[in-house]
């Protein structure tokens, strides 16, 4: 999967987090976060429980400025700016995390 280069009504954002749903075991849930923790994107992606392997998730994706929602508290801004830098620090935005 190739990811382009921002434009005005799309921002780059890092992911920042990945865990399991609650409900579901089979949900891995996935948050994006731009580089100043500031806004984020969360996605949820189902992969087979029959032993499929888990979905492809790259270090950073495009999403337009509507998708992104506040972020509410200041130390999840701070850990969302503080694990993206990492991120930008350690990747590519297509390489698989």
């Amino acid at each position: 999967m190739s990811h382009t280069e921002p434009t005005a009504e799309t921002e780059q954002v890092w992911m920042v987090e990945r865990t399991f749903s609650a409900d579901s075991p089979h949900i891995l849930v996935l948050v994006y976060a731009t580089p100043d923790g500031a806004r984020y994107l969360q996605k949820e992606r189902a992969f087979n429980r029959f032993g499929g392997s888990a979905p492809e998730v790259t270090a950073a994706i495009e999403a337009s400025s509507d998708e992104l929602r506040p972020v509410e508290t200041t130390e999840r801004r701070e850990r969302y700016a503080t694990e993206s830098e990492r991120m930008r620090d350690r990747h590519e935005p297509d390489d698989a995390v």
